[in-house]
C-alpha cells in the first residue's frame, strides 16, 4: 500500500533560521501524527546556494525555489499550510497549485 505524501507550505520571508525551523518541525510533526510521509519542499543543498543559481544564470531565485517546490508536490497527495501562507506570494501559488489539481489542503490549527 503506497503511503500517502504531503508537502509543508510556510513564508519564510522575515523570518529567522530558527523560527522557519520551528515551524517546520512542528508541520512535520502534525503530518506524521496524520499518517503522512514528509516530501522536503526546503532546499538547502548546494546546489540551491545564492552563488550556485547564479553560476547557472538563474536570474529569479525566488522563482526557482518555487519551480522546486510545484516539481516536489507532484509527488503528494497533501499539501500542508502553515499560518501566514495566504500572505507570502510563493504560498499563495502552491496553494491555487493544491486545489486546481486536486490535492488535499491541509491547514495548520
Amino acid at each position: 500500500m503506497l503511503n500517502k505524501r504531503a508537502m509543508i507550505s510556510q513564508p519564510m520571508a522575515g523570518k529567522t533560521d530558527e523560527e522557519i525551523a520551528e515551524t517546520r518541525d512542528r508541520a512535520h510533526a502534525k503530518l506524521r501524527e496524520m499518517g503522512y510521509e514528509f516530501v522536503n519542499t526546503l532546499f538547502t543543498d548546494e546546489w540551491y546556494s545564492d552563488a550556485a543559481m547564479e553560476n547557472r544564470g538563474v536570474v529569479q531565485i525566488p522563482l526557482c525555489y518555487l519551480a522546486k517546490s510545484l516539481e516536489n508536490m507532484s509527488l503528494c497527495h497533501a499539501a500542508y499550510f502553515c499560518k501566514g501562507w495566504e500572505n507570502a506570494r510563493g504560498c499563495r501559488i502552491e496553494h491555487d497549485a493544491a486545489v486546481a489539481y486536486g490535492l488535499e489542503v491541509l491547514y495548520e490549527d
